[in-house]
């Protein structure tokens, strides 16, 4: 990959998707900021297995969800390194329930955690981004958003909503420079995966044409791809990296 930034804060990198985007990312030379809300000694853990490859991290913890500490978080990596380059709003909550039991605070609790919080990274970012007329923000959505789930109405709409915002902000940050992109991950090969009963597993294998869950790694790939000069004139689109699910 080229990159002509030099730092990206990617959200909920403590562990998952999040923490091979900074891995991937780390490795393609950019300086990763870890973001974390409770898992320090997890995030430190992929600091240090970045810094053993050679690579560059830091560590920041703050919920997400928390626009004040959001606000702040940025306002110190730009005092840090003087700059923001680009931004993966990766962080996310599941608070799944049947529509007909879900309670508006649990609704809402997966909204200001999921689709909230990724309108606030961009919003913040494109002010720090727009001054130097570059930057790229790549956030992570979810196959649901656009096919729905039954159990996900909160899920859903979160990711769905992100899908749609991406779009608007991409038009808006155009003339500045600065590109927005959503990806959405089908099923991935993670700890919440892996827990699941095999017959599971087989019925949602069954439904991909590539018979597979996604390894962390192609995800990550797909968002360093987006975040690239190699994207440079893509802005706006939705990445789909799900085997052929929804095609």
């Amino acid at each position: 990959m080229r990159f002509s930034g030099k730092n990206v804060l990617v959200t909920g990198a403590s562990r998952g998707i999040g923490a091979q985007i900074a891995k991937t990312l780390a490795a393609e030379g950019l300086k990763v900021w870890i973001n974390y809300r409770s898992a320090e000694e997890q995030a430190l853990k992929v600091k240090a297995e970045i810094e053993e490859a050679g690579g560059e991290a830091q560590t920041i913890g703050f919920d997400v969800s928390d626009e004040s500490a959001f606000v702040a978080a940025l306002k110190s990596i730009v005092e840090s390194d003087g700059e923001l380059s680009y931004l993966v709003n990766n962080a996310g909550i599941t608070k799944d329930k049947l529509a007909m039991r879900m309670k508006s605070e649990e609704f809402m609790a997966v909204i200001e955690a999921n689709l909230k919080s990724a309108f606030v990274g961009c919003r913040e970012a494109l002010k720090v981004m727009g001054k130097k007329r570059f930057g790229a923000v790549v956030n992570v959505a979810s196959i649901v958003g656009e096919t729905g789930n039954a159990g996900q109405s909160n899920y859903a709409a979160s990711k769905g909503g992100m899908i749609a915002m991406t779009k608007s902000f991409a038009l808006e940050a155009a003339p500045r420079g600065v590109r927005y992109n959503a990806l959405t991950p089908g099923f991935v090969a993670t700890d919440m995966t892996a827990v699941l009963k095999d017959e599971i597993k087989e019925g949602f294998i069954s439904k991909i044409p590539l018979s597979r869950f996604a390894e962390p790694s192609e995800v990550a790939e797909a968002v360093a791809f987006l975040l690239s000069d190699h994207a440079s004139y893509i802005t706006g689109e939705t990445l789909r990296v799900n085997g052929g699910m929804l095609m």
